[in-house]
């Protein structure tokens, strides 16, 4: 569904990039691991156009980004936000059908709502959270609404970035686990950019080690503790000491 061949993009004399070579199965769940800026989500911001990588192409469902029509193409894509990215001026379930009352899925606003409302029970929120506003719900609520906005338009691929970031132990399990069962029942690709490892183990099939700028292992997740890679090794347990230096 998404490949990667050679995608190099530099900022200024931050070589970000510097060749990576990546491929998601149509269905899968691919998870990128890695320290801070190493380009995770430059990668994201490269397959969905937002960043024209300096070389390399990018291809989704064999078509090549550069020839997509922007609206056709983006409309496949859900994405879940780091800090969810609620607008605050909005209640809760215009947030959730922003996408369907605008541009190419735009539906009648009762239809929207009526959309909205399915996906946030799928999300396990009542439907009185609708009119809410996102000041008045907790940092969990708000991740939920954030992901029932990612698959409100019901997208063939799903970006999580970050999905857990700011969450307690227990609702980030809750979190992981709804991810994981919303993507198999809908049959969508995921890619999602994470530093927690337990969420890598709830939602990964496949994961890739990106640092310094390519990717150093890619296996399916089980494969993950066996890897052989020191840069794996030392990522998922934490080590100071291997070949991944700790900025200062």
């Amino acid at each position: 569904m998404i490949e990667l061949r050679d995608i190099h993009k530099t900022f200024g004399a931050n070589h970000v990039l510097r060749g990576v070579d990546l491929t998601v199965t149509k269905g899968n769940s691919l998870v990128i691991i890695g320290g801070s800026g190493t380009g995770k989500s430059v990668t994201l911001k490269c397959i969905l156009g937002l960043i024209k990588p300096d070389q390399g192409q990018i291809f989704v469902d064999g078509q090549n980004v550069e020839d997509a029509s922007r609206d056709a193409f983006l409309a496949r894509f859900g994405m879940l936000f780091q800090g969810a990215a609620l607008f605050d001026s909005i209640p809760v379930w215009q947030n959730v059908a922003f996408r369907l009352m605008r541009g190419a899925l735009k539906r009648p606003k009762d239809e929207a709502r009526e959309v909205a409302i399915e996906k946030l029970r799928r999300v396990g929120l009542k439907p009185e959270v609708a009119d809410k506003f996102p000041a008045e719900l907790s940092g969990g609520m708000q991740k939920r609404v954030g992901l029932a906005r990612a698959i409100a338009a019901d997208p063939e691929i799903i970006f999580f970035d970050e999905p857990t970031t700011g969450l307690d132990p227990i609702m980030s399990g809750v979190i992981n686990d709804l991810i994981r069962e919303i993507v198999t029942e809908m049959g969508a690709t995921a890619l999602t950019i994470t530093h927690d490892m337990t969420s890598v183990r709830a939602i990964a099939d496949n994961v890739a080690m990106l640092h310094d700028g390519v990717v150093k292992w890619t296996g399916p997740v089980n494969d993950m503790d066996t890897s052989g890679d020191p840069y794996v090794d030392q990522f998922i347990h934490g080590r100071a000491e291997g070949p991944i230096a700790a900025v200062r």
